[in-house]
């Protein structure tokens, strides 16, 4: 297996996990509500959102609230479970999709926000929905080469604006249902921050070990889904046909050095109902493991396995085994084993 698709850990450990959620909750209701115009000049059944993406819900950052101050907030509130003081932290790694300018880098102003020391290393690492478990990857990278001691890792998603601009360009377009159904997966979108912090696994011996895990890329598919802020625009048959195929692929790749058939439990990226269920038949995951927000968050990219491990933390005991895994646009997979 080439080595550098395959990363192992020695001494690096998942010190805390938090997230801050928006306060305003939009229904999928709400959505198609304001596209029936479009909806009916189509002739496409309402309650699409439900029944296709099982989507019932997602949020949205409310009056007052800002997708910056919701990360630093989320990343206080990880520095403070881990018990790290921001002083200590050498590395900020900004893993987000969302941001409002091409420079400076989303990172320097949660560096700012989270008052990290001069010293620290801070930068953006982006992704697409596969940013969080690369940025943890390379921060347990680092950590194990001694460079740095504490590392902070976060994601923030704002999906007003791309929601905003994708609803009245649905309204105003006469393009057929081919047109329609490629922004669909824009209208699942939603908004989040998380955070978690990592440090050495031997000076936190209560901290969630990381062991490392497999990366796998499919590049020729890397028009299938291209987003901006203006929208996003989506071959969804063929983007879960060669995202099915590329985990399906690393999955048994990976099998001759890892044991991922017996896991305590799957944290999937949160697309819709229809990845979770293909991808659960797919490499025959145990659907109780797999636990899933979408149907009230969305799919929230980067930040929404985060916040899927923040869920499922208090329910999770020391010895479990943990598999983060997604795969993003692009096409690339990645799958990481954590040891609670």
């Amino acid at each position: 297996m080439p080595g550098n698709a395959t990363a192992r850990f020695d001494n690096v450990a998942l010190l805390s996990v938090a997230s801050v959620l928006p306060g305003r909750v939009t229904t999928s209701d709400d959505i198609e509500e304001r596209l029936a115009p479009s909806l009916k000049r189509l002739r496409l059944h309402s309650g699409m959102l439900k029944r296709v993406a099982g989507v019932l819900e997602r949020r949205n950052w409310a009056a007052g609230e800002t997708v910056d101050a919701a990360t630093i907030a989320a990343g206080k509130q990880a520095l403070a479970d881990a018990g790290v003081s921001p002083s200590e932290v050498g590395l900020l790694i900004n893993t987000s999709v969302t941001r409002t300018n091409l420079e400076p880098s989303v990172a320097v102003a949660l560096h700012h926000g989270l008052d990290l020391p001069s010293s620290a290393i801070n930068f953006d690492i982006a992704n697409a929905c596969l940013g969080f478990i690369n940025g943890m990857s390379l921060a347990a990278t680092m950590i194990d080469s001694g460079q740095i001691r504490y590392a902070i890792v976060v994601a923030g998603e704002d999906a007003d604006g791309i929601q905003v601009n994708t609803i009245e360009r649905l309204l105003q377009s006469e393009s057929g249902r081919a047109g329609f159904l490629s922004e669909f997966a824009s209208l699942t979108l939603g908004s989040g921050s998380a955070a978690a912090v990592l440090g050495r696994a031997d000076e936190h011996p209560a901290g969630h070990r990381i062991l490392g895990g497999v990366t796998r890329a499919a590049t020729e598919f890397h028009r299938l889904c291209v987003g901006s802020v203006d929208g996003m625009f989506t071959d969804a048959k063929a983007l879960l046909k060669g995202g099915l195929a590329l985990v399906v692929s690393a999955w048994k790749e990976a099998a001759a050095e890892w044991d991922w058939k017996s896991m305590n439990r799957y944290i999937t990226h949160q697309v819709s109902s229809v990845h979770t269920d293909a991808i659960v038949k797919a490499v025959n995951l145990d659907r109780s493991l797999v636990p899933t927000t979408f149907p009230h968050l969305g799919n929230i990219g980067p930040a929404s396995v985060p916040i899927t491990l923040v869920q499922e933390q208090e329910s999770l005991r020391k010895g479990d085994r943990v598999l983060l895994m997604g795969v993003g646009s692009g096409l690339n997979t990645a799958m990481m084993e954590l040891a609670w």
